[in-house]
This record gives C-alpha cells, structure tokens and sequence, in this order.
C-alpha cells in the first residue's frame, strides 16, 4: 500500500462514519511498517465524549495494539487537518509525519470551524472568552516536586 491507499482508508473511515449516522464526517488512520495499526474515526455525538475526534481515536488505538504510548516510526494519515487538540495529541505521539486530505477551510466551510479556538490560543490568559483562573498550587508542586526526585519515571 502507499500514501494514496491509506488515505483511501482513513476517507472510507469517514463516509462510513457519517452514513452510519454518528456526524462527523472524519476518519484517521495510523500505519507502521506499511500496515495499518489504529483506526479512528469520529464519534463526538455517538459516545457523547468531545475528545471523540477521529485522530484521537485512531492514536488511542495504535498505542493499544502496539503496547506503547509513543508512536514514533508510525505515519498518520486523516481526512480532515487536524482540529488544536488533534494537532496537539499528533505532536504527543511523535509520529514520523502526518498526511492529510481536507484543510481546515474546508471544514469550515460546512460548519466545523475551529477558527475561535485558534484565535483564543493566541490570546493571554486573562483575554480568553473562558474564564480561567490559578489557585494556590501548594499542594500541587509537591506532587510535582516528587515526580521530579523519582529514579523510575518515564519521560515522554
């Protein structure tokens, strides 16, 4: 298989997602060794989860049939550019690259737009339309302070 066909995969992904009714019309596919490890497509509506996306799905089931959380030497293929979380949790996984059919504007253009959350990125902290506040955090970097002094952690 190459590049074409496993974005061949990741669109049928996504038809059949939507023509099942489940809504979004976005299918992902990750691929190693030229097989394909994890599939995804996007169940937002079907399993009322907003993490639900068709990329975050196809990552979690890659990383439980290879027994890792990393996905390094793996390529991702998705119908759709990532939304900020998906682009987010790709860059997480260390994918070797990422292939992509729809853009962002295409999206848009039937009303899965994510320019607000792109403009809010960019946005202090205090300018955001959600509010957002810091509490003592005390308690919380001494969590962080032990995690810190283990000789056993795992980076990633």
């Amino acid at each position: 298989m190459n590049h074409e066909d496993f974005m061949k995969e990741a669109i049928k992904l996504s038809l059949e997602n939507m023509r099942a009714g489940k809504w979004g019309p976005f299918g992902a596919v990750v691929v190693k060794d030229g097989e394909i490890v994890g599939r995804g497509a996007n169940n937002v509506t079907s399993l009322n989860d907003p993490t639900a996306h068709a990329e975050v799905s196809a990552i979690r089931d890659a990383c439980k049939n290879l027994g890792t959380f990393q996905l390094e030497w793996c390529t991702i293929y998705t119908s759709c550019e990532p939304c900020p979380m998906c682009l987010w949790a790709i860059y997480r996984a260390r994918p070797e690259a990422m292939y992509y059919a729809n853009s962002k504007e295409d999206a848009a253009a039937i009303n899965f737009d994510d320019q607000f959350i792109y403009e809010e990125l960019e946005r202090k902290l205090e300018e955001r339309k959600l509010p957002i506040y810091k509490l003592d955090n005390t308690e919380a970097i001494k969590v962080f302070q032990e995690r810190s002094d283990k000789n056993d952690k795992i980076t990633y």
